[in-house]
């Protein structure tokens, strides 16, 4: 009898009918979980890249505008990110002008305006805090300094929780000394 149950479970040991089905099942939710994982992950790279181009384009923009800036044109400016980035939820935007002061030896802000719910206007102590990000420029060189907040909002739960894309771009004045903001 003991000869016979060694026999039964040698024959079960050796038996691979069906294998393939249970691997099917086994693999088959990891497949799907991986496959999902890079589709969000790539999305949320192409994302990233959008908003950087986004902001590149605003700055650029600003950069080659000789009339003053008012608050209906920082308004369109985040309609225009909003568009250009293809985003769909919140965002938020920092325009600045900044210059460099050498009797200071740090930047300085023009003007800051937002759009945009919890974020402030730029002042000059973020300003030296941010000031390793800015390039080396020359006495009273003023800049435009973009700054865009947008939420990437995974299409599937793979484990990626939604995350802010931030972007920071700064460009030179090209067609006019300084750009101003007016109320008006």
């Amino acid at each position: 009898m003991f000869e016979k149950l060694k026999l039964q479970l040698k024959a079960f040991r050796d038996n691979d009918r069906g294998t393939v089905a249970v691997e099917a099942v086994v693999i088959f939710p990891m497949v799907m979980w991986a496959f999902l994982a890079m589709f969000v992950f790539f999305e949320g790279y192409r994302q990233t890249a959008i908003n950087h181009k986004a902001a590149n384009t605003i700055a650029d923009m600003l950069s080659r505008e000789t009339a003053n800036i008012t608050p209906t044109y920082v308004d369109n400016t985040k309609d225009l990110f909003d568009l250009l980035a293809q985003a769909n939820g919140d965002t938020k935007i920092r325009l600045s002008v900044i210059k460099w002061a050498e009797r200071y030896d740090a930047y300085r802000v023009n003007w800051s305006k937002t759009e945009g719910q919890g974020v402030t206007p730029l002042d000059n102590d973020y300003l030296a805090n941010i000031a390793h990000k800015l390039p080396t420029v020359p006495n009273q060189e003023r800049m435009v300094l973009v700054e865009t907040w947008s939420t990437y909002k995974p299409l599937f739960r793979i484990g990626l929780e939604n995350t802010v894309i931030n972007t920071f771009v700064f460009t030179r004045l090209r067609f006019a000394p300084q750009l101003k903001f007016s109320n008006s």
